[in-house]
């Protein structure tokens, strides 16, 4: 089965198997984010991420390779008033517009390969305007020993030492890494090994 064919079958359920909420990381940005601008939800799944942005005032773009998953962020962008503009691409292969969004976010995109993460976070980089905010979240190697979520294979983990080789030029960057319970939907669900960055380009 294929990456894609894969995260169809999970999405194509009734259920938000991440829920509705979104994740706790990012709204504990809030403070952070712009009054308004352009932000990027890269690999948004569901929505429940890029919704929450448009709750905010912001304009949202939300990429994803999954229409059974586009399809439910549709219906709760529309439950829940706010507008998104959803785009159907892999997050490796899309063509990210230099400076275009004052916001970039990744949370758990940790589907991405060791081959395939060095292009994304190059494209995230480039695509986050001079002065924009960069909001990642992940589970940590340490998150295999509670197995409550995330990707089996260490080498697709995220470390401290990781993330501040790519983004540690970075103004203002704050790493947190916190184990903690964590009730995301069905897929996210107990004692919990992550690390969260924010940063200025």
């Amino acid at each position: 089965m294929s990456e894609y064919q894969r995260w169809q079958s999970r999405f194509d359920t009734p259920q938000y198997i991440f829920g509705t909420a979104p994740n706790y990381f990012l709204a504990s940005c809030k403070k952070l984010l712009p009054v308004s601008g352009k932000v990027l939800a890269v690999a948004d799944g569901e929505g429940r991420n890029g919704v929450w942005l448009a709750e905010q005032g912001l304009d949202v773009v939300s990429i994803d390779f999954s229409e059974a998953a586009q399809a439910k962020a549709a219906a709760l962008a529309k439950e829940r008033g706010v507008t998104i503009e959803l785009i159907r691409a892999d997050v490796h292969a899309w063509d990210y517009p230099p400076d275009a969004f004052d916001v970039v976010v990744e949370i758990f995109t940790q589907f991405s390969t060791p081959a395939e993460r060095p292009r994304k976070w190059a494209d995230m980089r480039r695509t986050l305007k001079p002065g924009g905010l960069l909001i990642i979240q992940g589970y940590t190697p340490k998150q295999l020993q509670y197995g409550t979520g995330g990707p089996k294979e260490i080498e697709n983990l995220y470390t401290r030492a990781m993330l501040e080789q790519v983004f540690g030029d970075y103004r203002d960057v704050k790493i947190v890494e916190e184990e903690l319970e964590m009730h995301e939907g069905a897929a996210h669900g107990g004692m919990s090994a992550v690390i969260g960055l924010t940063g200025r380009k």
